[in-house]
């Protein structure tokens, strides 16, 4: 009874649903990884995609990326290489083979300055720098406010001119630093003291536009724990709104640019206007909160669903793997039975010439076409299985649909759009092409409008 008891408990479950599982499982965990590494054992078969192993002196891990990824590469990738990977982790159901099923590659070096600010953001974001209750809140009727920037730089005229029509009550001052080069750091750190010193309401950080390099200041982990440790409110706005810094992200607010953070920090009017722009953001911040709350929950559920690309892929590498044992079964059977025409061979040669050699041959010549019928029959097989494996995989992918001019339609967060009634004029779309992807923007809209046959 006790055996048949733990019998009952048992939670038996088969090798594929093991697989399924273990593959769910690590996709959740590692939805996007940066991995560098060496590349060694790279594969480019017919099908067109991609299998490598990236090591490094320790480990290594296998690699798969696929034809519609790997054409975007620049680079021709070969053995022995140091390269900057992004992906995502997963299983190879069919083997249990633990992989990274990688969308983007480029040589090692061109990523180190990304590697090391994404490094950064993360251990800031996990010692709660970023965090959203360590926000101090900005004035909303500031008496006084302290620029920290380049006194020749574009973006204070900006900022000051905005103040001036807006607010031109505001006591400003001024603390030139650096903003780029190797000098900039220490002049940073000393202006955030020197400002916090002053006790003013609220403080500026902010500068033009430039590349990674140039804006490379802002996102040193000094100047970071600098801005975090301000007792004074901290605004940052710190080149175009493209670009974004650590700095953006420790400072109390970010603005996109110099002017626009001079309108976020002082009101446009008096006891009306404030009141009107106090509700317009606590209403802002709730809304907020929902559609990230939503966004959460609805990347959740998307994790739990397969998607329509992974089927593709799994089924990519399972035709490249049926293609390789097709080659090699039918190679090691001629083998054989080469190996079996010269025992007969060797046979007949032993018992001498006359009847018996002529016997021989026709046995020969029978065994040979047999073989023949055989292999052919076997070639057929395997031909017409992956005929069908081909127009499933034609079936299911949605490549063959783009390819005859259809598009597939996105709003600005991703949704795929069906109707025109799902959009506004105005509002922003990508379309996903058979080559390559458009952004557009809307305008008109004919709900009324169908598509045609021949049309």
């Amino acid at each position: 009874m006790e055996k048949q008891a733990q019998s009952q408990q048992r939670s038996v479950v088969t090798v594929s649903q093991l697989n399924r599982d273990a593959r769910v499982t690590i996709e959740q965990r590692f939805n996007q990884v940066w991995v560098t590494g060496e590349l060694s054992n790279f594969a480019r078969p017919r099908s067109g995609h991609w299998y490598f192993t990236l090591k490094d002196n320790n480990a290594q891990v296998r690699c798969a990326m696929f034809a519609n990824r790997n054409l975007r590469v620049s680079m021709q990738p070969s053995d022995g290489q140091q390269v900057l990977i992004r992906g995502r982790v997963s299983l190879y159901e069919n083997r249990g083979d633990f992989q990274i099923i990688v969308d983007q590659m480029e040589p090692a070096g061109e990523g180190a300055l990304r590697q090391a600010f994404d490094a950064l953001k993360l251990k800031l974001a996990s010692e709660g720098l970023f965090a959203t209750e360590h926000k101090q809140p900005i004035p909303q009727r500031p008496e006084s406010a302290v620029i920290v920037s380049s006194a020749s730089g574009a973006a204070l005229q900006d900022v000051l001119a905005v103040w001036r029509r807006r607010y031109p009550r505001l006591r400003v001052t001024l603390i030139p630093t650096a903003v780029q080069g190797v000098e900039a750091e220490a002049q940073i750190l000393a202006a955030l003291a020197a400002a916090e010193r002053l006790q003013p309401d609220v403080v500026l950080l902010t500068r033009g536009g430039g590349s990674l390099e140039d804006l490379w200041c802002f996102n040193l982990e000094s100047v970071a724990r600098a801005i975090y440790a301000l007792a004074v409110p901290t605004v940052a706005a710190i080149g175009h709104e493209i670009d974004v810094t650590i700095a953006d992200f420790v400072a109390d607010l970010r603005a996109p640019t110099p002017s626009a953070a001079a309108e976020l920090m002082v009101p446009d009017a008096e006891d009306l206007a404030d009141q009107v722009d106090a509700r317009y953001r606590q209403m802002r911040n709730l809304m907020r909160g929902q559609l990230r709350h939503r966004a959460l929950l609805l990347h959740n559920t998307a994790l739990q669903l397969v998607s329509p690309q992974t089927h593709i892929q799994q089924n990519w590498q399972r035709l490249d793997d049926t293609r390789r044992r097709l080659g090699a079964a039918t190679h090691n059977s001629l083998n054989n039975r080469n190996t079996q025409l010269d025992k007969v061979e060797s046979r007949l040669r032993l018992l001498g010439p006359g009847p018996r050699m002529q016997l021989a041959h026709q046995q020969l010549a029978t065994v040979h076409q047999q073989l023949h019928i055989r292999w052919q029959q076997t070639l057929n097989q395997y031909q017409t299985r992956l005929a069908n494996l081909v127009r499933m995989l034609e079936g299911v992918s949605p490549l063959p649909t783009l390819a005859r001019g259809y598009a597939i339609v996105r709003n600005a967060e991703g949704q795929v759009i069906e109707s025109a009634d799902a959009l506004t004029a105005g509002e922003r779309i990508s379309a996903q092409l058979a080559e390559g992807a458009v952004t557009a923007t809307v305008d008109n809209i004919d709900p009324s409008a169908s598509l045609q046959p021949g049309s």
